[in-house]
């Protein structure tokens, strides 16, 4: 009898682990974590992916079209992680959706660009141009914001984090603003003067980040922490301790380094405590 109870035993465990394969390489000591992208070119994630599967874990990257469905599939568990949006968009997402969703890692700061195929300088920017923007809340309203801050138009007082075109107060070039899917504002720049566009959708429209752009954000102060880019996990994994490894070695100096260089400037690694990620998301869903 106790011959055939170990036996049972066996395989009951055999079929317990099967059932729980989805975590799970072809090596029973390997951990797989798929992570959504949107774009999955960035120089980081090679060197991520190695350094990773040393530890035994293996990162699957799924590459996502547009902002909208990464999030969606780390709340329906299609996904374990994801890193692709900023602390202003993520807040924004879980105030609508009321999916549970949480930061638990910085990884970089990507300042939006002007850019042009037709002038080679802001100031060439004249009436009545023509000015492409993303048309997301956060997006767009960062983009208002670098408008303003190239001296181009005026905002209100009560602008926000997700104000809108209705929130310009002065516009003397009487420029004419077109919100838009971010990832088409490469493709309007042949028919506009000039398109504000996110540092990853310039480079995978073949731009050099930190060289094209003919005026950028500035990383200077803590008023970027808005737009500090994330990795993103469901809230019950917030403590996971392998997600929690994949942050720390995202942040490693060799990834740091790779980045600077491979955007030639464009893109700089941020590393906010847990604590520093805490309060911004915190502020940002009041």
């Amino acid at each position: 009898m106790r011959k055939l109870w170990l036996v049972s035993l066996a395989v009951l465990t055999a079929i317990v682990l099967a059932a729980c394969g989805g975590k799970e390489s072809g090596n029973s000591d390997t951990v797989k974590v798929k992570i959504g992208v949107n774009g999955a070119d960035g120089v980081q994630w090679p060197l991520l992916k190695e350094k990773a599967a040393k530890e035994g874990i293996e990162i699957e990257l799924v590459e996502f079209a547009d902002y909208t469905l990464p999030n969606n599939a780390l709340a329906q568990g299609d996904i374990d992680l994801n890193a692709f949006q900023h602390f202003s968009f993520l807040s924004q997402y879980v105030k609508e959706s009321k999916n549970e969703l949480v930061p638990i890692g910085s990884t970089m700061f990507a300042p939006l660009g002007v850019y042009s195929e037709k002038i080679k300088d802001i100031s060439e920017i004249k009436e009545g141009d023509k000015i492409a923007i993303p048309d997301d809340p956060s997006n767009q309203a960062r983009a208002l914001r670098l408008l303003e801050s190239a001296d181009l138009i005026s905002l209100s007082d009560d602008f926000g984090l997700f104000g809108d075109p209705t929130k310009i107060t002065e516009n003397p070039l009487n420029l004419e603003i077109i919100p838009m899917v971010a990832q088409q504002t490469p493709r309007i720049l042949p028919d506009v003067t000039a398109a504000i566009i996110n540092n990853g959708i310039a480079g995978q429209a073949g731009f050099s980040p930190g060289e094209d752009p003919l005026f950028r954000e500035s990383s200077d102060d803590e008023s970027i922490y808005p737009y500090v880019n994330l990795i993103v996990a469901s809230g019950k994994e917030k403590n996971n301790k392998t997600f929690k490894r994949i942050v720390e070695l995202y942040q490693e100096e060799d990834i740091e380094k790779a980045i600077e260089e491979d955007t030639k400037g464009g893109s700089y690694l941020i590393k906010l405590t847990p604590e520093e990620i805490d309060t911004v998301f915190e502020d940002l869903k009041k």
